[in-house]
């Protein structure tokens, strides 16, 4: 099996560099800053890499859409517990319980592989979205 990401083009790229790319683009399609923490410095299969890319986009699309932020942090890391996925940002937070179709996908991205994805609102200081894949080191 292929410890890849394919991509539209069909060129083959590691999570790393798919997750980079991607992080790059959004920031300079939406003017809010990226801080890249953390990438992983190995790979994962293929169905993984999918899974962290989908539900990362649902995190930015919530952060662009509903954050108010100008600067969102994310960290990909691969450990003894799995692949752990973090993005914070720096906007208007909320309170209560974590809703919507975004929320939603993110967790189904993640559980359809065992995983978990959590969703921590401050008001007035922000957003931190957690995903954990296990087994992935």
């Amino acid at each position: 099996m292929s410890e890849e990401v394919r991509v539209r083009e069909g060129r083959s790229r590691s999570l790393a560099q798919a997750l980079e790319e991607h992080l790059t683009e959004w920031a300079e399609r939406t003017g809010i800053t990226v801080e890249i923490w953390a990438l992983p410095a190995r790979d994962v299969p293929p169905v993984v890499a999918k899974a962290v890319l989908a539900a990362l986009g649902e995190a930015l699309a919530n952060v662009e859409r509903h954050s108010g932020a100008r600067t969102v942090s994310v960290a990909v890391t691969l450990g003894r517990g799995g692949l752990r996925m973090t993005v914070s940002d720096n906007g208007v937070g909320f309170f209560g319980e974590a809703k919507g179709r975004g929320v939603a996908a993110m967790r189904a991205h993640l559980e359809r592989l065992g995983g978990s994805c959590g969703v921590n609102g401050v008001p007035g200081e922000g957003t931190t979205v957690t995903g954990v894949v296990p087994g992935q080191d």
